[in-house]
């Protein structure tokens, strides 16, 4: 960043404003090359016992079936390592040649048996040949050099290995287990992250060896996304151009999963950046492939997109995360957390109180009391309808500026839909909403509005490139240091409920990562429940406002310990109310207290049947039976005056 300007000049990927694909050496991994030129690839991985060769060979074709393009596979130990070949020649007697992928922690020599099987292996610099113990070490120069030559000891038997048998390597760094020495020196950061995998990665260098992929995956969306920026920021200075794989990991099931996972993955995917991905739910792995495939292929043509105006330096620094200041209006900008605007335009029939149950509001018709939800909308944008009843405590209404002077009601607003209708407009004294297209930037008024204190933009965009375009408009709020708030505003007209969760979380996700946006409004043909739901799960999965407990809860793999599918929604009936909680739900001590990264609490399985209980990274419970574990997590909550009871249905 220039210290004169404020302004960032080197950027971390092709272009800010048009699309294209970062440029990455082409590594080869059996007969599906990845980088270079090649189609952004999909993959997961199995959750089957390793040594049951049988349920890994069909668990792995359900997901070569589904689209899956390369395959990883646990291998804890020798034992499992060994049972690769098996595998291997199971599936290619039965026709499929996808490449097998050996998922290696803790074990060197179980890495040196897979690298002379499969066509790619998976190391974890933080614990590959160091250790986690959550201490902090001081460390001189000296001291910290010596300890890089005993990871060099350990790791070029498996470099070697891999350039004899043309074996790939992915060096995958996790923002839940760095080790205890990188943390100490860089502490629990993208930069730490980054430090991790480059050290692995110039012991691959000295060793000519360049078969190698980089992730950098943590459970927080913000931090992954300013972890593979970084990542690539220090590649650029070195004259590297490694392929990346992209994930979130632990991102959890269902909507929150894919939410979040979109938020991450989608950021990057924006800017060109990734080359392969994998979509981490909590379900079995061929549900994966779908999601992870719907990502990548909304970047096909995107390349046609219309022009947006260019723009080669940053206000900001993108990997630093920054909530940019804007006046504060009513309850928009300022202090206060982004507000959702629920879209009842399209509603056909009468809006009546029954109508807002669906974004969070409940009317008791015995009391004419209204009971406002953990995830209530704060504004209805009614449009060309009427609202003939006066709204709950916390709700407002807008409406299309002529409807808004006819109807004349006390706590309503008026939306605007260009800035000429707004210029010669008649206005609300305390809260206007006004359209903004990239192309009003460039409009005198645009200008001459910056000190209106009674406006918001709502920035709008027809592009296929649609998050660029729009944080072009926040660039140039933000370049000419205007403090109005803006609402970011998509239409998803034609999407069904997968895509607009996806679509949504990527378009508006990526910008609130970056700190940007005081609103989110969605308009979709959904049923308006399911969009203030996404809508508030693309708030959530940002880090932007918490309205649910967060749950970080690994995908399941051959070293899980128990039915991680079933705990999990034990535990989301019994804790699913506490809002702001962060709970942990992790298959093994590798996804332990480290890949829980800032969980309140967490539920890990370290042997069979058996659980431990954790009250942030400390152990407070051992070895307690799997079946009276869920009650052991809901009391250790209590005990600690975290719970509070659910609230009546009635």
């Amino acid at each position: 960043m220039s210290a004169e300007t404020g302004l960032v000049s080197k950027l971390y990927c092709e272009s800010l404003t048009k699309y294209v694909r970062r440029k990455s050496r082409v590594v080869n991994i059996g007969d599906v090359p990845l980088g270079g030129d090649y189609p952004i690839r999909v993959q997961s991985m199995t959750t089957t016992d390793t040594l049951d060769t049988e349920g890994t060979v069909a668990q792995s074709i359900r997901m070569i079936d589904a689209g899956c393009e390369y395959v990883r596979i646990t291998a804890p130990s020798i034992k499992e390592a060994e049972n690769l070949k098996n595998i291997k020649d199971e599936l290619r007697k039965r026709g499929y040649k996808t490449p097998l992928v050996a998922d290696i922690h803790f074990t060197p020599n179980a890495a040196e048996v897979a690298a002379r099987i499969v066509e790619k292996v998976r190391v974890n610099p933080g614990n590959y040949a160091d250790k986690k113990k959550f201490e902090h070490i001081e460390y001189t120069d000296a001291t910290y050099t010596s300890e890089l030559e005993r990871i060099r000891e350990r790791f070029v038997p498996l470099i070697k290995i891999c350039k004899e048998h043309g074996t790939a390597m992915r060096i995958g760094a996790n923002h839940g287990s760095l080790s205890d020495r990188i943390m100490s020196r860089y502490g629990d950061t993208p930069l730490g992250m980054v430090e991790s995998a480059l050290e692995f990665l110039r012991i691959c260098e000295e060793n000519n060896y360049y078969q190698i992929v980089l992730s950098m995956k943590s459970s927080n969306p913000q931090v992954m996304v300013q972890a593979y920026r970084l990542l690539i920021e220090k590649m650029d200075k070195a004259g590297m151009s490694y392929p990346l794989h992209l994930g979130v990991t632990e991102a959890g099931e269902g909507e929150d999963g894919r939410i979040k996972s979109a938020a991450g993955i989608g950021t990057l995917l924006e800017d060109g950046i990734g080359d392969t991905i994998r979509v981490s739910l909590t379900e079995d792995p061929e549900f994966e492939i779908p999601v992870a495939k719907m990502l990548v292929n909304r970047y096909t043509n995107r390349s046609k997109h219309s022009p947006i105006p260019s723009v080669d330096k940053l206000p900001y620094t993108p990997t630093e995360y920054t909530r940019h200041v804007t006046r504060e209006i009513r309850n928009i900008g300022g202090r206060h957390l982004p507000v959702i605007v629920a879209d009842f335009s399209n509603k056909k029939e009468a809006i009546t109180q029954a109508s807002l149950f669906a974004i969070g509001y409940s009317y008791n018709t015995n009391s004419g009391l209204w009971k406002n939800q953990d995830q209530a909308a704060d504004y209805l944008f009614a449009g060309n309808n009427v609202v003939s009843f006066t709204t709950p405590e916390g709700l407002s209404v807008i409406y299309d500026e002529v409807i808004w002077q006819k109807e004349n009601q006390a706590n309503s607003y008026p939306f605007f839909r260009s800035i000429e209708d707004y210029m010669k407009g008649q206005k609300s004294t305390e809260l206007n909403f006004v359209a903004l297209y990239i192309e009003d930037i460039n409009k005198p008024a645009f200008d001459s509005l910056h000190t209106d204190e009674t406006l918001v933009w709502v920035a709008e965009t027809n592009n296929l490139h649609a998050m660029a375009e729009e944080r072009r408009m926040f660039i140039e709020l933000l370049q000419k240091k205007y403090d109005t708030p803006v609402i970011i505003r998509r239409e998803y007209n034609h999407a069904n409920e997968d895509e607009v969760r996806l679509y949504a979380a990527t378009d508006a996700g990526a910008l609130f990562i970056d700190g940007m946006g005081e609103g989110l409004w969605l308009k979709t043909s959904l049923p308006l429940k399911s969009i203030n739901s996404i809508g508030f799960g693309i708030l959530q999965a940002t880090r932007m406002r918490i309205s649910k407990t967060e749950y970080i809860s690994c995908p399941s793999c051959g070293r899980t310990l128990f039915n991680l599918q079933k705990v999990t929604a034990q535990i989301h009936e019994r804790t699913l109310h506490l809002k702001g909680l962060k709970i942990g739900i992790m298959g093994c001590i590798v996804n332990g207290p480290g890949e829980m990264a800032d969980a309140d609490y967490g539920y890990v399985g370290t042997g069979v049947g058996k659980i431990t209980l954790y009250k942030g990274k400390q152990v407070v419970q051992r070895n307690i039976a799997s079946e009276e574990a869920v009650d052991a997590l809901v009391k250790l909550i209590k005990d600690n005056g975290d719970w509070v009871e659910k609230p009546s249905e009635s």
